[in-house]
């Protein structure tokens, strides 16, 4: 990049006239008594004007005066000699303290207002309130706003909300810094970007599409760009696995907040290949300038080439992108970084990772949900379709599923532990089950050798072992159970026995109360 030479200004040119005038005179000092001669020399010559270049003299009271400031201004006598600033410098006299007040409080209501705009408005608020004195001229007016940072700020368009005030506050408070990575794929920037060139679809229509991009922070190379018809999740994992296959996996991507890029299969995939994901603030597309820089370059060289090519579909239109931006974009100078963005990309540090084959890829890119397991017939519910469990899973009462939204034909059961994945779900076939075919239910746990199982339950037998340890008989009298038949036989015999009564051991019965 060519340096332009630095053009001396008017103070700075009359500064080095006057050192010259008097240089001398502090290079040789002249002897004792012959200053003022040499001053009257000086007087009587022609110098060359630093402003007209006509021939002019100066004064010798003058030139004494520049002499002595030089002297007494060792270190810098050239800097002495420069114009002194006015006392007035920076002091707005023309407008008084009330119209100053005016001038903030509506600009605070009108940011995006012209210079102008505000000069009109403040005439005709100060014919409605005298107090605030007659408004100078709209020169006057300007020169004060911009040097006090009043300036013009294009509005946050919409319904003001909560969001944008504080994003405005951002801006009044805090500054604005330009960035950089220091590495290759140490971030990228996605966002999409509305088009201006319409496309022809097959129901005979014309179609704005609209563009994902995805640019790398370092290097400016376009990692991938292909164009869609709607701004949603699925067209952004799309574009965004290519560029993955192409370029790696970067270490971070920022996005702003869009639904797209907040929906849960975009935040659980990027967490899942371990790439932090970073959102811009609200209302602060600033943040994400490197890729609304490239969208100037996208319409003002792809977009403005294509005016004239008539029946452009969008599969022609993603054809000629490729070629534009991987033969012209990547590969052009760019006078940011001073080489070309694909030269940049290959020549840097690169701190990204190989990226994984399409199927995990696609399984990353998924939401994991929770469903309860119908036991009836071993089926969960997902967006209204039921989908079968294998039958070594029926002793769950929750699982944990992983899929895309956009495709239910891919449902995998996952470990919510370790997240791995377990199995494939399929849809419920009704029909098919109709047949009254069934297969043999799954084992829930390895097969095991079969034990004997003993006479008595081992609680029960323990507590029988327990009692035949203390040696006492069991406390209970024993008694004869006759059937129905024998009691109707030998009624007279049971009822000559009724009245007797049993002699009990004194010692049995104490043993069996202790």
């Amino acid at each position: 990049m060519k340096i332009r030479p630095h053009e001396l200004t008017t103070h700075e040119r009359w500064a080095n006239l006057r050192f010259s005038v008097v240089g001398h005179l502090l290079a040789s000092p002249p002897p004792r008594g012959d200053l003022q001669a040499e001053l009257e020399q000086l007087a009587a010559k022609r110098w060359q004007h630093p402003v007209t270049n006509e021939p002019t003299r100066f004064g010798l009271k003058t030139i004494q005066h520049w002499y002595y400031e030089a002297k007494h201004a060792p270190t810098d006598p050239v800097g002495r000699l420069r114009k002194k600033p006015r006392k007035d410098t920076g002091r707005q006299t023309a407008i008084s303290d009330a119209l100053k007040a005016a001038i903030h409080a509506q600009h605070a209501a009108h940011r995006s207002w012209s210079y102008q705009l505000h000069h009109d408005n403040l005439v005709a608020w100060a014919e409605a309130e005298p107090t605030l004195g007659k408004v100078p001229t709209y020169a006057t007016v300007r020169r004060y706003m911009k040097s006090v940072g009043l300036t013009k700020r294009k509005r946050i368009g919409g319904e003001p909300t909560e969001g944008k005030r504080r994003a405005e506050r951002r801006l009044d408070e805090r500054e604005v810094r330009s960035y950089e990575h220091e590495y290759v794929n140490g971030l990228w920037h996605l966002d999409f970007h509305h088009g201006k060139k319409k496309v022809l679809v097959a129901r005979g229509e014309y179609v704005t599409p609209i563009v994902l991009g995805i640019v790398d922070d370092y290097s400016r190379l376009a990692c991938h760009l292909q164009w869609y018809f709607a701004e949603n999740a699925e067209n952004l994992v799309h574009g965004l696995q290519q560029a993955i296959h192409k370029r790696g996996l970067p270490r971070s991507l920022m996005t702003d907040n869009g639904k797209a890029m907040t929906a849960d299969e975009t935040k659980q995939g990027l967490a899942r290949l371990g790439i932090v994901h970073e959102l811009t603030l609200p209302h602060s597309p600033y943040q994400n300038a490197k890729q609304e820089s490239f969208w100037g370059q996208l319409e003002g060289r792809l977009v403005a080439m294509l005016e004239n090519v008539a029946d452009l579909t969008l599969a022609r239109l993603n054809e000629i992108t490729q070629a534009w931006v991987e033969h012209e974009y990547n590969r052009k100078h760019h006078s940011e970084i001073a080489t070309t963005p694909l030269r940049r990309f290959l020549d840097g540090k690169d701190v990204g990772r190989p990226g994984p084959n399409s199927e995990a890829l696609r399984q990353a890119f998924c939401a994991q949900e929770h469903r309860t397991q119908r036991k009836s017939d071993g089926t969960i519910s997902l967006e209204g379709q039921r989908f079968e469990l294998p039958s070594r899973y029926r002793h769950l009462d929750h699982v944990t599923l992983r899929c895309a939204s956009w495709d239910l034909s891919r449902v995998h059961l996952v470990d919510e532990r370790t997240g791995a994945v377990l199995c494939r779900l399929y849809p419920l076939d009704k029909a098919a089950n109709a047949d009254g075919m069934r297969r043999t239910l799954e084992p829930l746990t390895p097969t095991i050798a079969a034990v004997p199982s003993p006479e008595l339950p081992p609680l029960l037998a323990k507590l029988v072992a327990a009692q035949t340890e203390t040696g006492l008989p069991p406390a209970y009298l024993p008694k004869d159970e006759r059937t129905t038949t024998d009691e109707r036989t030998t009624t007279g015999t049971d009822e000559a026995t009724l009245g007797e009564t049993p002699t009990i051991d004194a010692a049995s019965v104490d043993g069996g109360a202790s």
